[in-house]
């Protein structure tokens, strides 16, 4: 049945009561109309009520117009409605109810709202007093099939089942009522259809309902691939529709496992994807087969460690010293690709491959055994893996492999370098930032040289690989925060020019430092040198070790150490995250005498040894403390200039000791001088001084 818009209804209503007009004192209904999509309407009636009577009455609507109503005429075809009148302080409210579901609402298919509602009618309720109409409430009601009919306009309270018998919660993905939740395979408000799209793809975990998949304590689960056999030593007996989230409580008991346990050794696990939501950092990188891109890293004791998992934006650059006996690849590129942090998303690496020029740098103690019929085979030098990632994804994936050519049977030892870097989607080729704005530690010390048109430099240390000569050394960015130090041999002949030999030390030594400023900053622009940038000092010489003369075959005033000196500070903080900056730095070359080596004989070439540190030194933000006059007078309880501290005897109580809270050492410490009263009073001195 169609009908008017209610606006329109409601014109041609008052069209027809045009001389309606409530005057002062009249009753009046408020609200005068009302358009209705469940079982119960409720207005108030203001005014004066004395004597006035309340009818409701149903129209007919004929031709799209209403019928004049007519008041004082009592009304009995009202159908499936009722009318209740309940008086209040200087008003009624006045409550319209459906009595019971029409058959063409009580339907009970569980599918999709239906296009058009099954009751569309226009009731009239009117207020009126010896038969002379005062006002009127009109009601346009359209109910559709999926609307709540049957339930009472009762005022008692909802009763919650007990969460230990029912779960509160059947399905935590149903999250709107009355409409069907996309991807929730237990909300009952979906039909087949529907769920069919997304049977594939259902929300699992808290959002899945029960849809979640078991946890791995429960005894009727199976033991997860990988795991030892001893995880869970203990189970939890419980129903499958148990779960800890959203009002479900265990209601089981524990036992143990019914198969014997195995305590074998743990060494693997099964890599778990939560890339699906985006990366975090440190979060393992995963491939399209849902397994971790693994390049071999180097562990905290020195290993190198072939399995190691590939961290989002943790760069690192090793090196890994292989026996060619028992070589196997490692750093391989996953073909399928990886997973770029969304759902179903894939990037492709792009690969380069290239030929080492030379092994002579990365090969020691090669020795080649040949035999009849024996083939070459290809090895790994280096692998290098960049990364361009945007907010939590990965955009872009690029991999150079150098590779060499070695017989099947060479045996000896191979240094391979691997390294891994995350540089942002929008950062283009430029140097990568340091930290924002202050330094981040790890990262290399931003430098510059102002004399060139290109200012971008470096402050480097040698890598040593092979015999540890200076001209097959590499070179590496100095870290900020980490001292270090490293050297290299020259090898010198015994008739060697002195001349010569200082000035190619010199040459070695200079060639670490090519720079003429450093970043007060991370983040500071190589453009301009104005921006934070501060110039190298030199520092003198503090003098050459002249004690073995100079005589035949030595030379004096050899460059031989490079000390280099970073002054750090905190600046203040970013988001409670401490900003430190570089107040200055300075370089410093020591000279020494060389003589070459003779036991016996004097051989022809010797090797001189040069050396380069760098140091960090953090410069308090504050002064020191003071000392205080008892410190000063009394320097034996000076717990930094004596063996024994007297005033550390409590330590557990003292201002020295961060590790606990103070109010739970003072709670231990009454606990302990409670016991040890209570030891004393049970003593046998006391018990007989008690009984003498």
């Amino acid at each position: 049945m169609g009908s008017p818009p209610p606006a329109a209804l409601l014109l041609r209503l008052l069209l027809v009561l045009g001389a309606l007009r409530p005057l002062r004192g009249d009753p009046v209904f408020l609200p005068a109309f009302i358009r209705a999509s469940g079982p119960v309407v409720s207005a108030s009636l203001l005014g004066g009520t004395e004597d006035v009577a309340v009818s409701l009455s149903l129209l007919q609507d004929q031709a799209g117009s209403l019928p004049a109503p007519t008041c004082g005429v009592l009304n009995n075809d009202t159908g499936d409605w009722s009318l209740a009148v309940t008086p209040s302080v200087n008003a009624w409210d006045v409550t319209v109810r459906l009595k019971r579901a029409p058959p063409s609402c009580s339907s009970n298919e569980t599918g999709s709202f239906s296009e058009s509602p099954c009751i569309v009618q226009t009731l009239l309720v009117s207020a009126s007093r010896s038969s002379a109409c005062l006002a009127h409430l009109l009601i346009q009601v359209e109910i559709y099939a999926n609307s709540s009919l049957a339930h009472s306009a009762s005022e008692n309270v909802t009763a919650i089942p007990d969460p230990v018998h029912q779960p509160l919660g059947p399905c935590p993905c149903n999250l709107t009522a009355g409409a069907c939740d996309v991807r929730c395979c237990c909300d009952q408000e979906c039909s087949s259809n529907v769920t069919a799209l997304f049977r594939e793809s259902c929300l699992t975990g808290v959002f899945g309902g029960d849809v979640s998949p078991p946890f791995d304590q429960l005894c009727s689960t199976q033991r997860p691939p990988g795991a030892p056999g001893w995880f869970p030593f203990l189970c939890v007996q419980s129903s499958l529709a148990n779960s800890p989230f959203l009002g479900y409580f265990h209601h089981g008991a524990v036992s143990s496992r019914p198969h014997a346990a195995a305590f074998d050794a743990y060494l693997h696990t099964e890599p778990k994807d939560m890339s699906d939501s985006g990366y975090k950092q440190g979060d393992p990188v995963m491939t399209a087969a849902r397994a971790y891109l693994t390049v071999p890293q180097v562990s905290l004791a020195g290993q190198c460690v072939r399995d190691a998992p590939v961290g989002f934006l943790q760069n690192f650059d090793v090196r890994c010293i292989t026996d060619l006996d028992a070589y196997g690849e490692a750093g391989s590129v996953p073909d399928a690709g990886i997973k770029d942090g969304t759902a179903g998303g894939i990037v492709i690496p792009h690969v380069i491959y290239e030929e080492a020029a030379d092994l002579g740098q990365v090969l020691a103690g090669a020795e080649t055994l040949l035999s009849p019929g024996s083939a070459p085979r290809n090895v790994t030098v280096e692998g290098h893996y960049l990364f361009r990632w945007n907010n939590r994804t990965i955009s872009e994936m690029h991999v150079r492999i150098i590779w060499a050519t070695v017989h099947a049977l060479q045996k000896g030892t191979m240094t391979q370098r691997f390294t891994v870097k995350f540089l942002s989607y929008n950062s283009g080729h430029e140097k990568e930032r340091s930290g924002n704005p202050g330094y981040q530690l790890g990262r290399p010390v931003r430098a510059a040289h102002a004399g060139r048109r290109d200012p971008v430099a470096a402050l480097s240390l040698w890598q040593p690989a092979g015999r540890g000569l200076c001209a097959s050394a590499t070179l590496r960015p100095v870290l900020f925060g980490e001292n270090a130090l490293s050297g290299c041999l020259l090898e010198v002949g015994i008739e060697e020019n002195c001349t010569r030999l200082r000035d190619k030390a010199a040459e070695i030594l200079d060639s670490l430092i090519q720079a003429t400023h450093v970043a007060t900053r991370g983040n500071s622009d190589y453009r301009d040198l104005g921006d934070g940038w501060l110039e190298i000092v030199a520092a003198p010489d503090p003098g050459t070790d002249l004690a073995g003369g100079s005589g035949k075959g030595s030379c004096t005033e050899v460059p031989a150490q490079l000390s280099i000196r970073i002054l750090t500070w905190d600046a203040g903080s970013v988001e409670g995250i401490a900003q430190q900056e570089i107040l200055g730095a300075e370089k410093r070359v020591s000279s020494v005498t060389w003589r070459p080596q003779c036991g016996l004989t004097c051989e022809q070439v010797g090797l001189f040894p040069l050396s380069a540190s760098v140091q960090f030194i953090q410069v308090p933000a504050q002064l020191p403390r003071p000392l205080t006059r008892f410190q000063i007078n009394f320097t034996e309880y000076d717990c930094d200039r004596n063996d024994v501290c007297w005033p550390q005897l409590l330590y557990p109580w003292t201002r020295y000791y961060q590790g606990e809270p103070y109010a739970r050492r003072v709670a231990k410490g009454l606990l302990l001088a409670a016991f040890s009263a209570a030891a004393l009073f049970l003593s046998d001195p006391w018990t007989g001084g008690r009984r003498a």
